[in-house]
Formats: structure tokens, C-alpha cells, sequence
């Protein structure tokens, strides 16, 4: 989100603030390391992964669930040996010894019927144990061999569209999920899947269609009818929203405005944006895999259309993947169009990369990076930094800030931006890409800090606000 003009709040947040500081230096414990939890080796048939629900967004449906095949009898063919060392190895962990051995097979293996069908089983198999140690990026090799050595397997190909969805691979398309749906009938993931990509392509009503189905194929999953009955009603609602709204497409971005009164402004819009899209994506190392939608609305309905908070000037919805603004002034102070779009398209640069894990990026982190990277100046925050105001604990700013008044707000604007600031000032823009994709891999900001930083969450903050108090002593 991006939130308006804040120099006539500057003084009053310094006392309600004031017994955050008074916590995190005196009474709060400094440098101590947080354990890593260490998971435990599933014995189930299947692993579950549930990311923490999307901040300011409905909550995510329940858990996937990543089934393992048994191998069953070993099929009588003079490659039994062979087969059978293999499923050992998956079996015993050792999992690098059993994908080598599964690389280097005879070629003839893949001819014969009988072995295939089996190989297709143990690279399923294998994915199943490198997605519970390493997560989705080191497992979906191993599902997209299965896939291939066995077509017809429901099991396998839905293995295949969890880890295509969480990683948002191009090649999970609309044939490869319409397939799906013929193959398992009865799931209601892969409704739930191209209704995602869909809306991404502007298509909200066949979206909304597949939704319905999906929500008439999850039974008695209360966590996953709620999120559909949610997502639902959104979809619906924004094309009811927007089928007024003439349609432009750029290069990368589709512009949605009123015809009547923002014919001149979508042009200023995907200007500032495909600006945005070369020079942010060049600094970030990331350029989006789809393009983005940007709704323009009036400024009068601007909130009640998206229920964004007050203090909001624009928005990135994480749900329907389009950065929201309003137009009003937009071309008599291109200033701040300029400063918002770029903002928002962070956000959105930002949501394509992490993939469906988007959610465990802390707010903080994605404002502040939203700043660094769209180069947003705001010399009202500076006058904020001038006047000492004491400090939020990064730790109660990792939710989202919808429910923040607008002077809390402001605050934690600031704070997002400095200890973003530090972070890629210390570490390096490399290293700060690291931790995102540790991130997206599920691992815990702490746990991914300690493995990238060398250092806790905790020791992180402490150093973080000894540079910020030396920079304002410094004047």
C-alpha cells in the first residue's frame, strides 16, 4: 500500500509510541539466537505445508497435500535389481544417491512398459522427500520426470500442479489444467487453479465458474470453503466493479479506466509504468512472468470499491494480483502518480517472484523494500526521523497494517524504509535476494536470516536500531 502525506501527524505519535522503546532496550532480551524448528520425517502418506495466511487478504485454503505412491510389488523384469536399489535408497533418505542412479538408467529402461510405469513411481516418490527437506524448487524436477514417464496418473499429475503452483511456472497453462480436471474430476484444486489464472488474464467470470466448482468439489473442508466463498465474492464484485472500464493493453501492463474521464491519464500511467517495469526490474533482478493489471478508479470510490484503509493513496491486491489507484489530480501532479505506481509496482514485482509463499514476506520488509526499490523519497518521513520518535519493534510490524491508524501507520512506513535500508546497505542487494528465496521456500524470516545474514532476527533489530540512533545523534 502506499499512504498519504503524514507531516500533520509528526508530533502527536511520539508519546503512544513512547513505551515501544522503553521494551525493546531495557526489558526485551538482545541477541538471542531462536531456535530453527527442525521437522520431523512424516509418517503419513502425505506432507502438509500451510504458509501463514495472506496479510490484508482472505485466509489460504487448507494445506496441499503431496501424495506418495507405494511402489507395491516390483515388476518381474531383468531391471528388478536396479529398481529395487532405488526404492532403498529413496526409502533410507538417501536421496542423491537415488536420483544419480535414476539419471544414469539404461536407456532401454524407458522403452519397456513395465519399468516405466514403476521408474514414474519412485521419481514421484523422491520429489515427495526432497519437498519435505528442501522444498518446492529442488522437488519439482522430480515431479515433472514422473509426470512425463506416466501421463495417466492422477496422483502424480496433481503432485506436478501443486509444485507448479506454488512456484508459478509458466507451464502450468489452461490445457495442462483442463487435463487435470478430466483426470481427477472429483479435486477441486486444479477448478481452483485456473480459476487463478483466469482472473489473471482478466477472464473474472469463467473464473468465478471454476470457483463455484471448486467450492462444490471440497466437501466438508471448512478451510477451504471459507477462503472459495471469499475469493468468490471478491472476483464477482471486481467484475461487477469493472466491466464498466474501458481496456488498454501495453507491453506489460493492462490499463483499466473510464472512458469519459481518464482518457488522457492511462496513457501517462503505462508511460511511468513500463519505466518502471526496465529500470526496477533491472535493479531487483526480476521482471514479472505475466503482465500485471492497473485499475484506475475515481477518487470517490476508490476505497469503498477495494476497502482500502483511510491513509491509503494507492494498493497492490495480492488476491486478484492488480494494482489499484485512484485518478482524481492524477495529471496536475504526476509527482505523486509517479511516486505511487512505482510503489505498487514494487509490491507486485515483489508478489510475482515470491510465488504463492508471498504471504510469509513481513510487511515490513515489503514496504520497505517497496521504497528502496521504487526510489520513493518522502522528506515528510525525514522530518518524522529528525524528531527522535521512539521505535516500533519490527516484530509487531511483520502483519499487515490495514486496522493501523493513520499516525501508527506513518511510523511503520518510516521504520520499513530505514531498516530496509540498512539491510541492503549491509548485506548487499545479493544477499537480501537470498533471503527472499529462502522465504519463498518456506523457511521463517529467523531461521532465513541465520542461514543468509549469520545472525538472529533479534541480533538484527538490535544493530539496526543502534545504526539508526547513531545516525540521528549524528544530526
Amino acid at each position: 500500500m502506499y499512504r498519504r502525506n503524514i507531516s500533520n501527524v509528526l508530533y502527536p505519535i511520539a508519546g503512544v509510541l513512547g513505551l515501544f522503546i522503553v521494551y525493546e532496550t531495557l526489558l526485551k532480551p538482545a541477541n538471542v539466537h531462536t531456535p530453527v524448528p527442525v521437522q520431523t520425517e512424516q509418517e503419513s502418506s502425505f506432507i502438509e505445508t500451510a504458509p501463514e495466511p495472506p496479510r490484508d487478504a482472505p485466509q489460504e485454503p487448507a494445506p496441499k497435500q503431496l501424495r506418495v505412491i507405494d511402489p507395491g510389488g516390483m515388476p518381474d523384469t531383468k531391471y528388478h535389481e536396479i529398481l529395487e536399489a532405488i526404492r532403498d535408497e529413496i526409502e533410507k533418505g538417501n536421496l542423491k544417491e537415488a536420483e544419480t542412479k535414476l539419471v544414469g538408467l539404461p536407456t532401454g529402461m524407458l522403452a519397456d512398459s513395465q519399468p516405466r510405469t514403476y521408474l514414474a513411481i519412485l521419481w514421484n516418490n523422491l520429489g515427495i522427500e526432497q519437498e519435505k527437506h528442501e522444498g518446492t524448487k529442488s522437488s519439482i524436477k522430480a515431479f515433472k520426470k514422473a509426470a512425463s514417464l506416466d501421463t495417466k496418473n492422477p496422483v502424480i499429475q496433481m503432485n506436478l500442479a501443486h509444485a507448479y503452483w506454488e512456484q508459478r511456472d509458466p507451464a502450468m497453462t489452461q490445457d495442462f489444467l483442463e487435463r487435470l480436471i478430466t483426470l481427477a474430476p472429483n479435486e477441486p484444486f486444479p477448478h481452483l487453479a485456473l480459476a487463478d489464472l483466469l482472473q489473471e488474464r482478466d477472464r473474472l467470470g469463467e473464473a468465478a465458474r471454476h470457483l463455484d466448482q471448486a467450492a462444490d468439489r471440497a466437501g466438508n473442508d471448512p478451510s477451504m470453503q471459507s477462503y472459495l466463498r471469499t475469493v468468490t465474492a471478491k472476483v464477482r464484485r471486481t467484475e461487477q466493479t469493472e466491466s464498466p472500464l474501458n481496456s488498454r493493453d501495453g507491453a506489460h501492463f493492462t490499463v483499466k479506466y473510464d472512458g469519459d474521464t481518464d482518457q488522457d491519464t492511462w496513457t501517462v500511467v503505462l508511460d511511468i509504468l513500463e519505466e518502471a517495469y526496465r529500470e526496477i526490474g533491472q535493479k531487483f533482478g526480476h521482471f514479472p512472468s505475466k503482465p500485471i493489471v492497473v485499475v484506475l478508479h475515481a477518487k470517490d470510490t476508490f476505497q469503498g470499491a477495494i476497502g482500502s484503509p483511510a491513509w491509503a493513496d494507492g494498493l497492490f491486491d495480492p488476491v486478484l494480483g492488480r494494482i489499484q489507484i485512484p485518478t482524481q489530480g492524477a495529471l496536475t501532479d504526476r509527482i505523486w502518480l509517479k511516486r505511487v505506481l512505482r510503489h505498487e509496482f514494487v509490491h507486485a514485482l515483489l508478489h510475482d517472484q515470491q510465488g504463492i509463499n508471498n504471504s510469509a514476506l513481513p510487511t515490513w520488509l515489503n514496504e520497505g523494500l517497496a521504497m528502496q526499490l521504487s526510489s520513493d523519497h518522502w522528506s515528510d518521513v525525514e522530518q518524522l526521523d529528525q524528531q527522535g520518535v521512539p521505535v516500533i519493534p519490527l516484530t509487531a510490524l511483520e502483519s499487515g497494517w490495514g486496522g493501523l491508524s493513520g499516525d501508527t501507520a506513518s511510523m511503520a512506513y518510516l521504520e520499513a524504509n530505514s531498516a530496509a535500508h540498512y539491510m541492503i546497505n549491509r548485506y548487499g542487494m545479493h544477499e537480501v535476494q537470498q533471503l527472499l528465496a529462502r522465504l519463498k521456500n518456506k523457511q521463517t524470516l529467523t531461521a532465513a536470516m541465520q542461514s543468509e545474514l549469520s545472525l538472529s532476527y533479534d541480533q538484527f533489530q538490535s544493530r539496526w536500531m543502534e545504526q539508526l540512533q547513531h545516525e540521528r545523534r549524528k544530526g
